[in-house]
């Protein structure tokens, strides 16, 4: 359980200690604070709530039920109960105090802790998160994601499978490929939680540069409305390609993950087929299927 403690520390803005970490744990030289920067506070927000709430967006319900965890174990809630490093940590202490319990009865509760834990707010959203920081990291936070990943499936093959999805994926649906506007997916797409695929400033640099569109400098809806504008046929093209791609991450790890795998990949099918029916509505094509389409010349 060091291990989740030492990854715990190492999503943590750099100190004299990171490098004795990065040492131990094999990840090369030690991060820098500029790296931490670009990664943690510009590109990928190292909280539960960004990723397992509707909007996309910091705090939320997703933040308190993570804060309802820390109250059901007695505990208070710190400041940032979603932190990827303060989850960590208190997994590594929780499965300790498991070890250690004198009775079976205490040994039962602490597991159950532990065991939610894992699959309500670790493997809800890290395992995708994860995929992303592989994309986008330097050398030592992308080795980083990998011993994460590599523990995260250790724990999860050992620990039971729970009855039911985590909460959070209950709580939100997916888009409906049907009914979702094109303001509805504009939206979705920013939330990785409503269309299964996380979409960085990077992510949308590499859009209007593959497409040949002016990127404009902003937040990322002023970004992304700004491409819409350009060119929606290409930048819904563009999204439904990235929303198949991240079908086959979450699907690949079906293995060890399974309900909450096959759960992210339906949301990223959803979210491509919602794209790819705009895509054809912004060209003036019907969609197959529609009256116009089965017309008579």
């Amino acid at each position: 359980m060091e291990l989740f403690r030492a990854l715990a520390v190492l999503a943590e803005p750099p100190t004299p200690q990171t490098e004795r970490l990065a040492e131990v744990l094999g990840i090369g030289r030690p991060p820098t604070g500029d790296e931490y920067a670009e990664l943690f506070l510009f590109q990928l927000y190292p909280y539960a709530s960004v990723y397992l709430g509707p909007e996309g967006m910091l705090g939320g319900e997703a933040r308190d039920r993570v804060a309802g965890f820390w109250r059901a174990i007695e505990a208070e809630p710190p400041a940032e109960p979603d932190h990827v490093a303060v989850l960590l940590a208190p997994y590594a202490h929780l499965a300790e105090l498991e070890d250690q319990a004198s009775s079976t009865r205490q040994k039962a509760a602490l597991g159950t802790a532990r065991a939610a834990l894992l699959w309500e707010h670790l493997l809800s959203w890290l395992p995708g998160y994860l995929d992303k920081v592989a994309d986008l990291a330097p050398d030592p936070y992308r080795r980083w994601g990998e011993v994460l990943m590599a523990a995260l499936e250790e724990e999860a093959r050992r620990t039971p499978l729970p009855q039911a999805l985590p909460l959070h994926l209950r709580a939100t649906e997916a888009l409906n490929p049907r009914k979702a506007t094109s303001e509805d997916v504009s939206q979705a797409v920013l939330a990785p939680l409503r269309c299964g695929m996380i979409v960085t400033r990077t992510d949308l640099a590499r859009a209007a540069r593959q497409i040949g569109l002016g990127l404009r400098a902003g937040e990322r809806r002023f970004a992304l409305d700004s491409l819409l504008a350009q060119d929606a046929p290409a930048m819904w093209q563009w999204f439904q390609d990235e929303a198949l791609e991240w079908c086959q991450r979450h699907r690949a790890r079906d293995a060890w993950l399974p309900a909450i795998a096959r759960d992210w990949a339906a949301r990223a099918q959803c979210a491509a087929d919602a794209l790819g029916r705009l895509r054809l509505e912004a060209a003036g094509t019907p969609p197959a299927g529609t009256v116009a389409s089965r017309m008579e010349p």
